[in-house]
């Protein structure tokens, strides 16, 4: 079975070795083995199980939390309605960000065709003009 360094999946996640190294220390990764020289040896399943860590982590959640959820992995099927219910949570928790994240495209979008029509009038008081 094939492994990775820690600079390897650092470089894959696009994180630094340094993060891996505080998720190791906040025990978000229980799962990884070390090689007998205590070096961490990363498996296709601890990449796997990195990447939903960082999807977590941009969704906002708060470390603390993403223990709980891995610590509900370790404990194995008995977990599974709780992993299921923080699951939903996200996804409400996503979807208003993606409302709140429209509204601030909407937002944007209009201040750059503002900007647009002042530029091609040379002046701002083309919107006072238009109202």
């Amino acid at each position: 079975m094939k492994t990775y360094s820690i600079s390897e999946v650092a470089k894959e996640l696009k994180l630094t070795p340094y993060t891996l190294r505080y998720y190791d220390r906040e025990g978000l990764m229980p799962f990884v083995e070390r090689g007998s020289s205590g070096i961490r040896r990363f498996k296709e399943s601890d990449i796997s199980l990195l990447k939903i860590i960082e999807c977590l982590k941009s969704t906002g959640m708060p470390i603390k939390e993403i223990k709980t959820f891995i610590d509900w992995c370790t404990e194995g099927d008995s977990t599974l309605k709780q992993r299921y219910d923080m699951f939903l949570e996200r996804k409400a928790t996503v979807e208003l960000q993606m409302e709140e994240l429209k509204k601030s495209m909407e937002l944007i979008e209009y201040k750059c065709m503002y900007y647009q029509t002042a530029l091609i009038a040379g002046t701002e008081d083309i919107h006072k003009a238009l109202n």
